[in-house]
């Protein structure tokens, strides 16, 4: 008996009872399905959060004031400040072979007022190197310039989120903005950058020359930053840049050998590991849980060629009575488990790309369908049907074709 006829007869045989069939190919329909839509929906988070990652700065390093202990008392990171704009401007002086552009950051918040519109958003005061470190184009208009850092000047850059509540269908450039009565010139607009990891708007925020925020809204004469964002020339040197920078910051600090930093680094790499790691192990607990669906299906193919088996004995005793042998047999039960298990492989990889595309356009969610996951579950439907199979298979090729005759 030809690989072909083979096939056919088993089509044959699944066809004879469709309801049933379809009934039993069930559960590798379900499981299927749920395994492709979980992990391109896992798979199109993880990129998805990796381009907002990439979205805040490439080759980043954040720099924030350290935490202290004094006295048995441990405050947490940011409990004294530690970091001034003369670390960052050091910082760009003596490693300018690592260092890309640096930026002081001075966060601040406020009601901004233009005429009859309002707006509660973040206000930071930043460098004229801040549009490189973020990699965050202005899309109309200009950024200030180092001669509004240096004065001080009353000057900002808004994001678009900004644009849209206090300046709607209005050029915001050229125009004055007052934050807390102040007056401050718009000269330009960031382009749209999105949300970040954490949900926040990054478009929701005045950026104005740290000097402005900090003498203005502050009213500090010390020199002191909230934060120092550090941008490298290649992502391959981030493991010297931190060790220079710690060492080049302990020095500046006046900090003692056993000393702990008053100062702490965070690079990207940290946070998009992170998120990857968490990621990656709740596609593969959901991908489990699918899983099931399949193991569940398998048995029901188990069951159902047990009953197909017995339901066909004289069946059996006939073609081995003209000769088939009990290869044959088994060849042609483990073609049926197969061809059922792989009918439902297609029907639930064709379910599981349309249930997870629906998801992506409900949720706005990208969705990243590799082929190799839908070539391993189809694969892995058929390796259920072949490893389910097997044994009804083997107890019809061992059925006693006499008895098989006999049978009622």
């Amino acid at each position: 008996m030809t690989p072909w006829l083979t096939l056919r007869i088993a089509l044959r045989a699944i066809a004879r009872n469709k309801t049933r069939s379809l009934l039993t190919a069930l559960g590798i329909i379900v499981g299927i399905a749920a395994v492709i839509a979980v992990v391109s929906i896992g798979q199109g988070a993880q990129t998805m959060m990796m381009e907002q990652i990439s979205s805040i700065g490439t080759n980043l390093i954040m720099v924030f004031p350290g935490s202290r202990n004094q006295g048995g008392v441990h405050g947490g990171t940011g409990s004294v400040q530690t970091l001034t704009a003369e670390d960052g401007e050091a910082i760009a002086h003596d490693l300018p072979h690592l260092i890309r552009a640096v930026s002081p950051i001075v966060r601040s918040g406020g009601q901004a007022i233009y005429q009859e519109n309002n707006w509660s958003t973040q206000i930071q005061g930043v460098s004229v190197e801040f549009p490189d470190v973020r990699n965050w184009e202005v899309a109309s208009g200009a950024f200030f310039s180092a001669a509004d850092q240096r004065a001080g000047a009353r000057v900002c850059v808004i994001g678009q989120t900004v644009v849209d509540n206090l300046f709607p269908g209005i050029d915001p450039v050229g125009k004055s903005l007052r934050i807390r009565n102040m007056p401050f010139r718009v000269l330009g607009v960031m382009a749209r950058k999105g949300s970040n990891t954490m949900g926040h708007d990054q478009d929701d925020a005045i950026l104005a020359p740290f000097t402005t925020v900090r003498r203005v809204l502050y009213s500090s004469v010390f020199n002191n930053v909230s934060m120092l964002l550090v941008s490298l020339h290649s992502l391959d040197d981030l493991p010297v840049a931190k060790e220079e920078l710690s060492k080049l910051l302990r020095q500046r600090h006046k900090l003692a050998p056993h000393a702990d930093d008053d100062f702490n680094l965070l690079d990207m790499t940290e946070i998009s590991n992170t998120i990857g790691s968490v990621t990656k192990l709740m596609t593969i607990l959901l991908t489990t849980v699918a899983s099931i669906s399949l193991l569940v299906g398998g048995i029901g193919i188990m069951n159902i060629m047990l009953v197909s088996v017995t339901e066909r004995t004289r069946e059996i005793g006939l073609r081995m009575a003209v000769g088939a042998t009990p290869g044959t047999i088994l060849l042609q039960f483990i073609t049926e488990a197969m061809a059922l298990s792989t009918v439902g492989g297609i029907i639930g990889v064709a379910a599981g790309i349309a249930g997870a595309r629906a998801v992506g356009r409900l949720q706005q969610w990208p969705i990243l369908i590799s082929e190799a996951s839908v070539i391993a579950a189809f694969l892995f439907s058929a390796a259920i049907g072949v490893f389910f199979g097997f044994y009804p298979a083997l107890r019809a090729s061992r059925l006693n074709p006499i008895d098989c005759l006999r049978y009622e």
